[in-house]
């Protein structure tokens, strides 16, 4: 029995890594938490790929050379004895049928830069949330055919992931959020998602890992165990949780009461809807416009055509819109209001007071199930409310930076804060009552708008 054959004897992949080495997409993540075995898997595959492809190129990449050492140089030089020759000059393995694993590192941004002009049909980024955008973005102009294969191949990246680090949020837009731009196609990505549940080996060898993991402060905790990509330090709604508020679009109800808010900039435009039953023990965000670039006027059309037939009582959008300019002598609703776009009223935009509402809409229950939820379609919401950090200037406050974050969560603010507190609240008892804190911020329509 050859070397080669006697390595593909001993592997026993979980189904999770099986899934990985299966997946054929042009951008394929793993992971998502600790004790996935995603170093195993990462490893595996690129040998794999260099066992069925004759002459393929690879580049196998962690963010420092200890790092690299450790995790892969050293277990590869011991798996690949016989199979294939290192070269320590060069940190590559060539196999018998040409191929070649190359691994590296790159530290500083500049790093990346000694890849430019090299070709390599697959590459493979251990720890991907290490790395820059920029450094990925880079290493995709030398992720293209080398002319050393002789088969069809579709070049490939691999990426092994968990939550946190410098490129967090690189990752979670295209793996997680699925937020794609600039000619990005949603079929060329696919993540799989891998818990220290799915290691077999760790749990009935290493139980006391996963208590050191359950044992995590809580936020690190959703991270580093369940894989939640939504929880990292500074996040300033922690109470945020897609499992619990994002729900499957249903009919709503015709005798739901509905309404929309906006927050309004020539970067973006953001308009939430808003629908819940007339006692109030339900609210749903089941609808949201979020473009950039829009001129008032198109504001009005798009926000006209979404709403439809639909009877909406009020649109409450940011305060600043009521104001009039000198040069005109026209505020923002007096141009919505000429382009056929009623019912506006200014929002209460006392921020601390609004976050504080916000938190209590997302933490209040009825029963088990939560007040607030969002309709799934909602993705620009979804994504940017837990993406929210704390102001390191107002501990109270939450920042207005990055600003491209902060449209759709002041929509929201606006739309609760119209609303005010006239909720079902459970309190730590697990009872509900309905609590009158005070009027609705609007009781009816401005005559005007």
């Amino acid at each position: 029995m050859s070397k080669t054959t006697k390595y593909l004897k001993k592997l026993a992949p979980y189904q999770k890594q099986k899934e990985f080495f299966q997946a054929k997409a042009r951008r394929i993540a793993y992971g998502g938490a600790r004790g996935g075995g995603k170093s195993w898997a990462m490893r595996t595959k690129v040998v794999l790929l260099a066992l069925r492809y004759n002459g393929i190129q690879i580049l196998l990449l962690r963010r420092t050379f200890p790092e690299l050492r450790e995790n892969h140089i050293m277990p590869l030089r011991r798996d690949l004895k016989g199979i294939a020759v290192f070269k320590e000059s060069t940190k590559e393995f060539i196999f018998k049928n040409s191929s070649r694993i190359k691994l590296g590192y790159c530290q500083g941004e500049g790093d990346v830069l000694q890849y430019q002009g090299q070709a390599y049909e697959v590459i493979g980024m251990e720890e991907a949330t290490q790395f820059t955008e920029f450094q990925y973005t880079a290493l995709t102009e030398s992720n293209r055919l080398s002319g050393n294969l002789k088969e069809n191949f579709v070049p490939r990246m691999y990426f092994t992931c968990n939550p946190g680090g410098v490129g967090h949020s690189w990752v979670k837009r295209l793996f997680i959020d699925r937020d794609y731009r600039n000619g990005e196609d949603a079929n060329d990505y696919v993540f799989i998602p891998s818990t220290v549940y799915d290691n077999k080996y760790l749990m009935s060898k290493n139980p006391e890992y996963i208590k050191n993991l359950e044992s995590l402060p809580e936020l690190r905790k959703k991270a580093m165990l369940h894989g939640d990509w939504d929880a990292f330090e500074g996040q300033y709604f922690t109470e945020f949780s897609r499992e619990k508020h994002v729900v499957k679009p249903f009919e709503i109800p015709g005798n739901w009461l509905r309404f929309a808010a906006m927050d309004y900039g020539l970067d973006m435009c953001a308009c939430l809807w808003f629908a819940y039953p007339e006692n109030l023990d339900r609210i749903v965000v089941y609808r949201e416009l979020y473009r950039p670039s829009m001129l008032l006027s198109q504001v009005a059309d798009e926000i006209k055509k979404l709403c439809g037939n639909e009877k909406i009582r009020y649109i409450v959008a940011s305060p600043d819109l009521a104001g009039r300019r000198q040069e005109s002598g026209k505020s923002g609703f007096d141009i919505l209001f000429s382009c056929g776009l009623k019912g506006l009223i200014p929002a209460n935009n006392s921020r601390i007071e609004g976050w504080r509402l916000v938190r209590e809409y997302l933490s209040a229950k009825k029963g088990e199930e939560p007040v607030l939820e969002f309709f799934a379609g909602c993705t620009n919401i979804i994504r940017t409310l837990p993406r929210l950090i704390f102001d390191k200037n107002n501990v109270e406050d939450a920042a207005t930076t990055p600003h491209e974050v902060t449209h759709a969560p002041d929509a929201l603010r606006y739309g609760l804060m119209s609303l005010g507190k006239n909720m079902f609240l459970g309190n730590k008892a697990g009872k509900t009552e309905k609590v009158f804190v005070e009027k609705p911020y609007i009781e009816f329509l401005n005559d005007r708008y």
